[in-house]
């Protein structure tokens, strides 16, 4: 048996609005952390629980599956003992990347006590992305 999640508001586009369409796509709490974190080769399961410890497992696995459902990102399952999973984000992912690097430079010039150099959080981007 399957365990699909339905979001209540995936299709909820009023007027036909791009940005409430991009927002369905990215909204959650979590889900810019988590292409930031697989951009930045935090792409497996257990080291994205490790960076963003305030993330329960159930709502990594939830926000790692409609991510995969929208074809933002890619799971891959290495036929290895033990099974080894990592996510890659998808070409038609990578159009987003744009908007979660606006979103991190907006953060760090209007963000207060913004840490200065690297944050174990959400360090910058890799300038090869």
């Amino acid at each position: 048996m399957q365990n699909k999640a339905v979001r209540k508001n995936k299709d909820f586009t009023p007027g036909n609005c791009p940005v409430a369409y991009t927002m369905n796509i990215i909204s959650g709490k979590w889900k810019p952390s988590i292409i930031h974190m697989i951009r930045t080769d935090r792409n497996r399961y257990s080291l994205l629980l490790k960076n963003i410890t305030e993330i329960s497992k159930q709502t990594l696995t939830n926000q790692l599956r409609e991510l995969e459902s929208d074809g933002i990102l890619e799971r891959i399952i290495y036929p290895e003992i033990p099974p080894r999973v990592e996510y890659k984000i998808t070409p038609y992912g990578s159009s987003l990347l744009p908007i979660i690097d606006s979103m991190y430079q907006w953060a760090k010039m209007n963000m207060p006590n913004m840490p200065t150099g690297s944050s174990e959080y959400c360090d910058d981007v890799k300038k090869n992305s």
